[in-house]
């Protein structure tokens, strides 16, 4: 049994991913995710491995492209604004199947918004904040322990499809402290990375690293193939919680992250007042998990409603995922405000009709 210690969120994002393997991590600094890369700057050094702030966010992006080039793990860090001048160069490494972890401690925006916490990067993250028609795994974690654990797995589904993986959490996962415990992993059995820039190595020619295609048609092959990757991901890497979803419900709340925890506690609230909730909690952010949905549409008589620390961002996802089998409502703050579980319970009590 491993032993438990009590850690920040952000530093225990940097343990993980030296449990991992991460050889090489660039970063830059941005409230509220800056103790990851503090971290990192005291242990990689000591672990013999790579450490290195970058001048800027784009040059630590262009890092990662050469690191993962070469065939290393390798993470950078950053939050909202930050991940925004990244995604040119996200788009480059997905363009160019190469494996890294970026983590996203989001921050309120639009603009430079403020450090509390958000969940207003949604659409940047699932919807591709960068060009062109890739994909991003992007985990979402609701406890330090889960984002030891997802951290982990983000480099070797990275390994696995040849492809960036996001773990986005938000500024109160990232700042919060709780025991955590690094487990010992089983080892998996993982591609090995012939495609590599990292010298001949006994071949006859050096791999070439790239995104550039100058005829149309070599391009859409290349994105078709990365489509049919995608497809690959959606079958094989979709995860989910439900929560309290056995029985008939009143009302389903779709609901991520640590704010999903605070929904939970309003699902106890309510069971005291007679009204039954349950709760779709989405792991991975994309590929959706349209399943979970398709398990409890028929137990819920007033549907879903969408609670999110945004101005309605994932609702949309949830609406696709119901398609019109029963209504969707919403419920956001933003702004750096966090919902309470009364506001939430009275929310639903709104839709529900009050207390049976």
């Amino acid at each position: 049994m491993a032993q438990k210690v009590l850690m920040k969120g952000n530093e225990a994002i940097g343990e993980a991913a030296i449990h991992a393997g991460c050889q090489c991590f660039f970063g830059y600094p941005i409230t509220p995710q800056t103790e990851v890369a503090a971290y990192m700057s005291r242990r990689m050094p000591k672990v013999g491995r790579v450490f290195l702030q970058a001048e800027s966010e784009v040059a630590a992006i262009n890092m990662v492209y050469g690191a993962a080039g070469a065939g290393v793990r390798v993470m950078t860090s950053s939050s909202s604004p930050g991940i925004s001048l990244k995604a040119e160069g996200i788009s480059y490494i997905a363009g160019a199947e190469l494996p890294c972890v970026i983590i996203n401690i989001v921050r309120g925006g639009p603009g430079l918004g403020g450090i509390q916490p958000a969940q207003s990067d949604y659409f940047q993250a699932t919807k591709g904040g960068g060009h062109g028609d890739y994909r991003l795994v992007v985990f979402a974690p609701a406890s330090v322990q889960e984002m030891v654990d997802l951290v982990q797995d983000a480099f070797d589904v990275a390994d696995k499809y040849r492809n960036p993986v996001m773990v986005m959490g938000d500024g109160m996962l990232g700042q919060m402290m709780e025991p955590v415990e690094f487990k010992e992993r089983p080892k998996k059995e993982l591609p090995e990375k012939t495609w590599a820039a990292n010298g001949l190595r006994g071949r006859e020619k050096h791999n070439v690293i790239n995104s550039l295609f100058l005829k149309p048609e070599e391009l859409e092959a290349h994105n078709n193939k990365l489509q049919e990757k995608y497809r690959e991901i959606e079958k094989n890497e979709v995860r989910y919680e439900l929560y309290n979803c056995d029985e008939e419900m009143d009302l389903v709340i779709v609901s991520y992250g640590t704010l999903s925890r605070i929904c939970k506690n309003a699902i106890k609230m309510l069971k005291k007042e007679g009204i039954n909730v349950g709760l779709i909690r989405p792991i991975t952010l994309w590929p959706y998990p349209v399943e979970a949905f398709d398990k409890v549409v028929d137990k819920t008589k007033h549907g879903f409603i969408s609670v999110e620390m945004s101005c309605g961002q994932m609702v949309e996802d949830v609406q696709l995922a119901v398609n019109g089998r029963k209504p969707v409502h919403f419920y956001g703050r933003s702004g750096g405000m966090v919902p309470t579980p009364a506001e939430i319970a009275n929310k639903i009590k709104g839709i529900v009709g009050g207390a049976k």
